[in-house]
């Protein structure tokens, strides 16, 4: 075998750096990380013990518990009460909305509260409500302050805050759930970049109209893709979340929701390790939710003509078809606001931020506003009404019509369309349906409200 002269082992190490640099470069500008080649999977075993707890209605020191069971305090007695459209693991009616809270600095307390306002308790001495939360954050009262000389007096006038937010959210479905899960971080930070440059571009006025780009949250394990306001990284931490919150059930990671009357009670995790798993397993294997055109040739022509103008009017900007290897997720996983900007001196439906005059701390950097939402994703959105982030919205063409902040300008294409293009529209939306394979509630009536 010839050997390379010195000069040959020079230019083959120098092509080999180069190549190196160009993949270093792929990787971190132009790639969405390690493609996904095998979708969520569990045992049948593993699966058939998580559906059982999925459907599972709790009760005050249930058998099944390891800790207190239910409670004390909950919005549900199972999984399946606020997730069964489309079929077991769907999204909810607005009857099961929860309603979180919001909690700014005030003087004496520099934290920001976050949390949720409870709909049942098991003590009725530990029942929640708004009333409940404005009695522990009251209304800090205005003032006048006098200041300056007898000669040159000065008054500031410091207006009364109302330091406490609150807002309704729906259940979301859990289709595909894995799926998201594997979406890399890498795919949604790109993806978020290539809109900086985009909206950069627009900013020199090459290019006009259009939605800005939306924000990444980070939170503790990594970018947030779940939750209303992407504030979970991970499937894990979702349904952790939920198991605590929704249903007071403490997980060997999550601690069960305390209660507003007695914030510092604690209890033993009601879920083992091997319950947990048995969960997150059955969640993240629930199945994807399908595009499915209708059957005459009609519909079909519609329903295409409606993606197309989908696209065109700029829906698919943020809810991005195929991202990270996922297809059909119609979501980018970026927060962006759904509302215009109040009036000059007005705080707009949500209420103001604290005035400065207080001198309290504000809003947290990674703590979303209140008008801005994760984009959600639309797949299974034909089983899944009413829309927006409370339910708020009847029909898709309502929700769309809603979409204004940073949303606006789509909205307003989407007026300027003929009535049977608006249609056409809805036509495609409606293609976006829940797996046909989901499972089915095994006890339909367990989604019903149990007020006791």
């Amino acid at each position: 075998m010839r050997r390379l002269s010195p000069t040959g082992q020079r230019r083959l190490f120098g092509l080999g750096v180069l190549g190196l640099g160009a993949l270093v470069v792929y990787w971190n500008f132009f790639s969405d990380g390690l493609p996904i080649f095998w979708g969520p999977s569990a045992s049948a075993a593993e699966m058939a013990a998580g559906r059982d707890l999925f459907e599972h209605e709790w009760t005050p020191n249930d058998p099944l518990a390891h800790g207190d069971g239910l409670g004390p305090v909950f919005n549900a007695r199972s999984c399946a009460a606020c997730h069964f459209q489309g079929g077991l693991g769907g999204g909810g009616g607005v009857e099961h909305n929860a309603v979180g809270y919001e909690v700014f600095p005030r003087p004496g307390d520099p934290t920001f509260h976050t949390g949720t306002i409870h709909n049942f308790s098991v003590d009725p001495a530990q029942k929640e409500s708004t009333g409940t939360l404005r009695t522990l954050f009251p209304v800090i009262k205005g003032r006048t302050i006098q200041s300056g000389s007898p000669n040159c007096p000065s008054t500031t006038v410091i207006p009364e805050f109302d330091p406490v937010r609150t807002q309704s959210v729906q259940a979301t479905a859990l289709f595909g759930a894995g799926w998201v899960d594997l979406i890399s971080d890498r795919a949604i930070l790109r993806n978020a970049r290539n809109r900086g440059v985009r909206g950069a571009v627009r900013e020199l006025g090459l290019d006009f109209g259009g939605v800005p780009p939306g924000r990444v949250r980070r939170v503790a394990g990594g970018v947030g893709k779940f939750g209303w306001k992407a504030q979970f990284a991970s499937l894990e931490e979702f349904v952790a979340a939920a198991c605590a919150n929704e249903l007071g059930l403490g997980t060997p990671s999550t601690e069960q929701a305390k209660p507003l009357a007695a914030p510092d009670r604690s209890a033993t995790p009601d879920l083992d390790r091997k319950q947990f798993r048995a969960l997150v397993a059955f969640v993240k294997t629930l199945p994807k939710p399908v595009e499915a055109m209708p059957d005459l040739p009609a519909g079909r022509e519609a329903a295409t003509h409606g993606k197309e103008l989908f696209a065109t009017i700029g829906c698919a900007t943020c809810h991005v078809p195929d991202l990270g290897g996922v297809k059909g997720v119609y979501s980018d996983f970026l927060l962006y606001t759904l509302d215009d900007p109040p009036p000059p001196g007005g705080g707009g439906g949500y209420g103001p931020e604290p005035p400065p005059q207080l001198q309290l701390a504000s809003r947290p950097d990674d703590e979303p506003r209140p008008d801005e939402w994760k984009t959600p994703a639309l797949w299974g959105v034909a089983d899944s009404a009413p829309y927006l982030h409370d339910g708020s919205a009847a029909t898709a063409h309502d929700a769309i019509l809603r979409h204004r902040g940073d949303a606006r300008s789509v909205s307003e294409k989407y007026r300027s369309l003929t009535p049977g293009d608006q249609a056409a529209v809805v036509s495609f939306l409606t293609t976006l349906k829940a797996p046909p394979d989901a499972p089915k509630l095994r006890d339909p009536s367990i989604t019903k409200l149990a007020r006791r």
